[in-house]
């Protein structure tokens, strides 16, 4: 037993060497992980060796900060290219500046996420339409935000047109197609804008495009289709050797016909290479034409990555709305397919593994709407008013908006809890998961003359907490184990108080991922594993990631409070979904 001790101990110290020496022995290289957000796109140069941030920017949408090509109050967002071609030119070349030209002279690969679906139509060279002089200004020409809801009615009959089917088409996407998604939005584009349609030669997703883009693609049959775009939102299975037929979407509308040849039949998942930097994008950028760039995939996919998931531990992405991934062995779910989820794909998030999607249409988004509605009046009566300077009315409103979220989560933690406060339902962009409905509103129950802005705040964090319980039971009613939460993103990273009502609530505890960009370092994660540094990508997060940085645990006194709350939460979504749909 001693001897067979000494052993494995001196071949786990061998192994350690190993691994050391290979590092050190490793050419020193950096890649760039570019991650689209709502609002901004961020790009960083990280160190391959240990994940080191070495520069970092932010650029915010320019037209999309203005409000253009949006109609909220009829779920309509719209993104324009040319908002993504200026923001990865200039946090590029940002990055670059600040890094300087031997870490530039030593980049390697270029990754990239994106939200989604977020599509958009383009001619035969794989161009955005409203990239073209004709369509500049039109909005059905533009990128379908993931957000926009406009194609309800699409999406309602394509669940009910694959009832008509022997194959159960949308069995992966979890039993139910939402507005959200890839085919939904064409085929609304399509019915609504006469030139579009005539022009429009394919759909292509916003992560599909810019490797596309940045390696110089002129041609849409070249498009390298993510398995995570293709998988999660467009019905793509290799239970189906593809997507459904040409038939399938034919006998649904006439004006789908030949879109599904146009995607071709292959799908990658994103330690692949899309292919290498254009000369025309080395030089836009100041980058080498030998700069391998990734296969795209969505945003909080590769923010699972760069957060280190684990099988079987929930990753949220908290940000405008939740992205909750979860990864598990192919063999341990067999044929099982969980109902009303956003879908389940092989490779979407680690290659060789099955990738779990879920999410609420609305997290932080919630958060925004409650500040701005009670800063609008507020920061219109400053600027009208005549005892403020202009400066001073700017700093004010700058002042308020920054630090009113924080004021409301302080006064709303002091709140005694009762089980007849305020309650809240946060379907305020319609319901992604459970069973996608995005007819469905939100609502605050309870309001009476004493109720307060913190009041109504804590209900409105209780309600989006008790959303995300709703996705954590549903797995765990279809038999997939939930063994822990990892959380991602803006919101978990600033806001103590909503996180520890979600560990309150779940009755689980959360880490916090140390990264401020998991989304883009997990981008870069496979930059450097299409680039060769790493033969998988499992070993990029390993030497790569940046661990935790602390902790939430349930509060177990919450925890009877909590489960009566829940129980009203689910009584009073049942009234509103069934009010809501008997006047639709």
């Amino acid at each position: 037993m001693s001897l067979n001790f000494e052993l494995s101990t001196l071949s786990v110290i061998l192994t350690r060497i190993t691994e050391f020496y290979s590092l050190e022995m490793k050419k020193e290289t950096f890649v760039i992980g570019v991650d689209y957000g709502t609002d901004s796109v961020r790009s960083i140069i990280v160190n391959t060796l240990n994940g080191e941030e070495i520069a970092a920017s932010v650029h915010y949408y320019t037209r999309w900060k203005k409000g253009l090509y949006c109609n909220a109050s009829e779920s309509v967002f719209r993104q324009h290219p040319l908002d993504y071609l200026e923001g990865i030119t200039e946090t590029i070349t940002n990055c670059i500046k600040q890094a300087g030209p031997i870490v530039a002279e030593n980049i390697v690969a270029i990754g990239v996420d994106t939200t989604g679906s977020t599509p958009v139509a383009v001619d035969a060279s794989g161009t955005p339409l409203a990239l073209r002089d004709e369509f500049a200004e039109n909005p059905n020409a533009m990128f379908v935000l993931w957000k926009d809801h406009a194609s309800v009615k699409e999406a309602a009959e394509i669940n009910h047109h694959a009832t008509k089917f022997d194959a159960n088409y949308l069995q992966y996407v979890g039993g139910i197609y939402s507005s959200e998604w890839f085919w939904a939005k064409l085929l609304h584009v399509l019915r609504n804008d006469a030139a579009v349609n005539d022009a429009c030669v394919s759909w292509v997703e916003h992560c599909d495009w810019i490797p596309f883009m940045l390696t110089g693609g002129n041609n849409i049959k070249d498009v390298k289709r993510s398995v995570c775009a293709a998988g999660h939102k467009g019905l793509w299975s290799e239970a189906f050797n593809g997507y459904p037929p040409n038939e399938f979407f034919t006998s649904l509308d006439p004006l789908l016909d030949g879109f599904v040849s146009s995607l071709g039949t292959n799908t990658y998942c994103s330690d692949k290479s899309a292919g290498k930097l254009s000369k025309e994008w080395a030089s836009k950028l100041g980058l080498r034409e030998d700069v391998v760039v990734a296969v795209g995939a969505f945003d909080a996919h590769m923010g699972a990555v760069g957060g280190q998931i684990e099988p079987y531990h929930l990753s949220k992405v908290m940000g405008t709305s939740t992205c909750d991934i979860l990864v598990a062995p192919v063999t341990d779910l067999g044929d099982q397919t969980v109902k009303g989820i956003c879908g389940q794909v092989t490779g979407s998030v680690i290659p060789g593994m099955l990738g779990l999607e879920a999410g609420q249409s609305a997290f932080g988004d919630t958060y925004a709407w409650f500040k701005n509605m009670l800063l609008t009046p507020i920061k219109e009566m400053i600027e009208q008013s005549d005892s403020v300077k202009h400066d001073q009315a700017t700093q004010l409103i700058n002042e308020l908006s920054d630090h009113l979220i924080a004021q409301l989560s302080t006064k709303a933690a002091l709140l005694p809890l009762q089980e007849d406060d305020e309650l809240a339902i946060d379907w305020f962009n319609g319901r992604r998961t459970p069973d996608a409905n995005q007819y469905l509103t939100g609502s605050i129950h309870h309001l009476n003359l004493g109720s307060t802005a913190p009041s109504i705040f804590k209900a409105l964090v209780e309600a989006t907490c008790f959303g995300a319980k709703m996705i954590v039971d549903r797995f765990l009613q279809e038999g997939v184990p939930v063994k822990g939460l990892i959380g991602l993103g803006g919101v978990a990273k600033k806001s103590p108080y909503i996180m520890q009502v979600m560990a309150d609530v779940i009755n689980m505890p959360i880490r916090i991922h140390k990264s401020d960009q998991t989304c883009a370092l997990g981008a870069a994660m496979f930059a450097a594993t299409a680039a060769g540094v790493y033969a998988k990508v499992e070993e990029a997060m390993k030497y790569m990631g940046q661990g935790f940085e602390g902790y939430y645990f349930p509060n177990e006194s919450r925890n009877e409070y909590y489960q009566i709350r829940y129980m009203k939460y689910i009584t009073a979504g049942k009234f509103t979904e069934k009010n809501v749909l008997n006047n639709k």
